[in-house]
């Protein structure tokens, strides 16, 4: 009897299972019926990425072509294989691809080391600011960076670290600071000092990190610290009332309450920037950088810039493979990063 019951259910569970999958794609109508007017503010996303991140991909295949527009079009250059990318690695285009490969990595750490932690920083101020008129202004102030044009911001910096001319202009303000700590050699004209050979902060290479971090921090930080502010304004207020209860300072009510309930969103934020970590916008660079900075300054998106302007045929191809090796690598660090926080922490993107 007992198995006669246990077959019974099982031949239940079995029409349940094979109802569900009948009736699979009525449902998944019934639901996107149900909610037609939040999947309709879908097709603007899905058409951007369509565009813009789907369909350039048909010219990696440039990577492996020869370049030739006088051929026709893309399909009709003729194969090189493997030809390009063994010339960014070890051809004519090695010592470029490296160095530049080399100031990306870096440049990229140093905004992760000192640029990550200060959205946060910035949140936890302004959660304990108690005024919220007050704690307003603060954040307007802060947030406002973020929409002043890359142009304009870089044309300020560049006036700070004007080199200045002789007799006509005095330097940028950040020069002449340079040049009272004995950072940059001077001569004095006029009772004016000026740089010796006419350089300013940005033509010295080993300045132009510092100035790239500076002004970078300056930029994002407040517009970061929205999303950290928002988590920590999710915390329950109850468990900050529990951890004074037990006597904790506020170092300790940051320690053991704020960031525990901030850490699923900082290992989200956390992994969406080391995706990133190999992905500098090239508009900032370009306008900064100066010839005599190439060599800490210029980074892969540059380098490729550069090239596709020059227009020789073979960097233009190279130029591809370089930009798909700097992907690759951001992919791997993701994934390998996504993984990373599942293990440990049970928090991921994916």
């Amino acid at each position: 009897m007992q198995k006669i019951e246990q077959l019974d259910e099982l031949t239940r569970k079995e029409q349940i299972v094979e109802e569900m999958e009948r009736t699979k794609w009525k449902r998944i109508a019934a639901e996107v019926a149900k909610d037609w007017r939040l999947y309709l503010l879908l097709v603007p996303l899905l058409v951007f990425i369509f565009l813009f991140k789907y369909l350039p991909m048909y010219g990696i295949l440039q990577g492996f072509k020869e370049y030739d527009t006088s051929v026709g079009g893309l399909m009709e250059n003729s194969w090189q294989g493997g030809y390009y990318i063994k010339e960014l690695f070890l051809g004519q285009g090695a010592g470029e691809f490296w160095r530049a490969f080399r100031n990306t990595f870096v440049t990229s750490m140093y905004g992760l080391i000192f640029g990550f932690p200060i959205p946060i920083i910035l949140a936890l101020l302004f959660s304990e600011v108690k005024n919220e008129a007050y704690r307003s202004v603060l954040q307007v102030c802060a947030y406002l960076p973020k929409f002043l044009s890359t142009v304009v911001v870089t044309t300020i910096i560049t006036l700070w670290c004007y080199a200045g001319s002789k007799g006509n202009a005095a330097p940028g303000i950040m020069t002449r600071l340079f040049m009272h700590f004995g950072w940059i050699d001077h001569e004095v004209v006029n009772g004016v000092w000026y740089p010796v050979n006419g350089l300013g902060v940005l033509d010295y290479a080993k300045f132009f990190r510092p100035v790239f971090q500076v002004s970078s921090i300056w930029e994002d930080a407040g517009y970061g610290s929205i999303v950290f502010f928002a988590a920590v304004m999710a915390i329950s207020p109850t468990s900050y009332e529990a951890a004074k209860i037990d006597g904790a300072s506020k170092l300790q009510e940051i320690k053991y309450v704020t960031f525990p309930g901030m850490a699923p969103t900082l290992s989200i934020m956390l992994i969406m920037r080391i995706g990133q970590i190999l992905n500098i916008g090239y508009e900032k660079v370009l306008l900064l950088y100066q010839p005599n900075g190439y060599e800490t300054a210029d980074v892969v998106s540059t380098m490729i810039y550069r090239w596709k302007i020059d227009g020789k045929p073979v960097f233009q191809s190279i130029g591809v493979v370089a930009d798909l090796f700097n992907s690759l690598i951001a992919m791997v660090l993701v994934l390998g990063a996504n993984a990373i926080s599942r293990r440990i922490s049970d928090t991921s993107l994916f």
